[in-house]
């Protein structure tokens, strides 16, 4: 279906012209539509069977930087409950390094994705950016099919078309997601028979000494999106939706750069401003509605979703948080329930020892969120006391096993090593939970899959996938283990160092077959400026 990639070209004078490449491009592209128009009926059937295929994920491609934070020697250093850690946040999380940023990671795992699926350039037409570490507020996705197509040109291949749409996606860790949905549009419109790629690139910093410390992170999760999906098609007709104004929710305002000081590694750091337990409100009331807006056009009673959904992967700022919003969302769909549904609440609030009536009345209640104006000293604790409660009872019970363990299981471990990854978070678990099951010889093609993304301020967005047939093919290629291998331990002072950009006495392991930033910017005019941009350099895999 595809022609042999182009012989290596040694300089940029020796690239095809640009008109010429968008001929070529174009003359190949129509040879791929009509390989995908040519089903068992022919050129007759091609209508229908391409009005039958339904977009979706082909594959998976993650790029982590080395440096990783050991959360047992986090807790030793900080005087911090290890079991406590350990089970509400994970086991440790990754930092970015010096000569990293969000864009070389971002490109970093969109290289490997083009590699290791035998992607050829000249099919993408679609290359979206979802972030919120954007550190240029001009350009985006195109920063990282700059550096894509310097590495396709050193390994002598075709670069992206000049016709490639390169947006970027913001929206705090919904990012990716918002990029996936228009990438699906796109692939069902004026993209068909080409391909898509996404790519979630963050770096979550927090304060040092405040809450959000533990659950810190850096990487990038890169995504093929094609028209007749190798992994997962996604009913996007049949998703949810939610958004509602939060304004204390998590924020990143420019204000925070005021007089921030000069950091060694010339980058800024990105610290955001939050309020922990209204944060967890925000991201329980917006996941719930996105679920029961996608279950709102689904057939059969919403109750029984929670029975026949096989796998649910959700936004995962910390181990924690989706055990915490999946089972709320079953508690909302109980107290809807009239069959059944709120008799089952009431055995629980008897078990928990919770008023029913004034538990029913804080499920049902259209919003525990008074507007915009928000007094911390009322609306930032824990807005659902009675639903925390008859929750923590659920841990005790079968239910739990069911609804948490089970639906919330596949990939879940091996999550606890990768921090927050804001939007690489979700599809980072996806991936996860794919390599577990090849691995595992799991037998899960046909099963119907949920994926629930978060994004503060607020909005979430609920996808319902089901698994192709031949799926493990493409799941043999996702690079999750070789990700997460070999990674530099960092002691207390290195961490320290390398969190608040001061020089650290680490020994960066050699770049091979990776994008670095060769240097940022300083001047400033009068004829040339070029002030904190990144320049990024590509380099070619070390020889054995």
């Amino acid at each position: 279906m595809c022609e042999v990639l182009g012989t290596r070209a040694s300089t940029r004078r020796d690239r095809i012209h640009p008109d010429e490449d968008v001929r070529n491009r174009h003359r190949h592209t129509a040879r791929i539509r009509l390989v995908i128009s040519q089903g068992a009926g022919g050129v007759i059937g091609t209508l229908a069977e391409r009005a039958n295929l339904v977009p979706g994920i082909s594959g998976l491609s993650l790029y982590l930087p080395p440096y990783r934070v050991q959360l047992e020697q986090w807790c030793d250093w900080n005087d911090q409950s290890w079991d406590k850690v350990r089970n509400v946040v994970g086991r440790s999380f990754r930092m970015r390094g010096p000569a990293q940023s969000v864009y070389t990671m971002a490109a970093n795992a969109v290289w490997r994705l083009i590699r290791d699926y035998d992607i050829d350039p000249r099919d993408v037409g679609y290359l979206a950016l979802g972030t919120e570490s954007s550190s240029d507020n001009s350009a985006g996705a195109i920063i990282v099919k700059g550096m894509i197509n310097d590495a396709l040109v050193a390994n002598g291949k075709p670069e992206l078309a000049r016709d490639c749409e390169v947006p970027e996606f913001k929206h705090a860790c919904l990012g990716a997601m918002y990029g996936v949905k228009s990438a699906l549009r796109y692939l069902s419109s004026d993209g068909a028979g080409r391909k898509a790629i996404v790519v979630g690139a963050d770096i979550a910093e927090y304060r040092r000494g405040s809450s959000g410390e533990p659950t810190q992170g850096a990487g990038a999760v890169a995504m093929l999106l094609e028209s007749d999906p190798k992994l997962l098609t996604i009913d996007l007709a049949g998703a949810g939706s939610d958004s509602d104004y939060r304004a204390v929710d998590f924020r990143k305002p420019f204000a925070r750069f005021r007089d921030q000081p000069k950091r060694d590694d010339g980058q800024m750091q990105d610290l955001p401003v939050f309020n922990g337990r209204y944060s967890t409100s925000c991201y329980i009331d917006a996941t719930h509605h996105a679920v029961m807006n996608m279950l709102a056009k689904r057939d059969g009673a919403n109750l029984a979703y929670f029975d026949e959904v096989d796998s649910v992967f959700m936004h995962r700022p910390y181990q924690q948080m989706p055990a915490i919003g999946w089972v709320m969302t079953y508690l909302f769909a109980l107290a809807a329930d009239v069959n059944g549904g709120k008799e089952i609440l009431r055995e629980l609030s008897v078990a928990t020892g919770v008023d029913y009536d004034a538990l029913v009345a804080e499920l049902s209640a259209p919003s525990p969120f008074r507007g915009q104006g928000v007094s911390v000293s009322e609306e930032t604790s824990d807005l659902f006391p009675l639903s925390g409660q008859v929750r923590r009872h659920l841990r005790k019970t079968e239910t739990w096993a069911t609804l948490v363990e089970k639906k919330l299981g596949l990939g879940e471990n091996a999550m606890r090593d990768l921090g927050n990854l804001y939007t690489a978070a979700l599809p980072a678990w996806i991936a996860s939970g794919f390599v577990e099951a090849h691995d595992d010889d799991l037998r899960v093609a046909g099963q119907e899959w949920l994926a629930l993304g978060y994004g503060s301020g607020d909005a979430a967005e609920a996808l319902p996938m089901r698994v192709a047939d031949g799926w493990r093919e493409a799941a043999s290629r996702i690079n999750f283990t070789e990700a997460l291998a070999d990674p530099i331990d960092l002691d207390q002072h290195q961490y320290e160092a390398l969190h608040d950009g001061r020089a650290a006495t680490l020994s960066p392991p050699q770049a091979s077959d990776e994008f670095v930033v060769d240097r940022v910017g300083t001047t400033a005019g009068p004829d040339v400026a070029d002030l904190g941009i990144e320049f990024y350099r590509y380099v070619e895999a070390a020889q054995a």
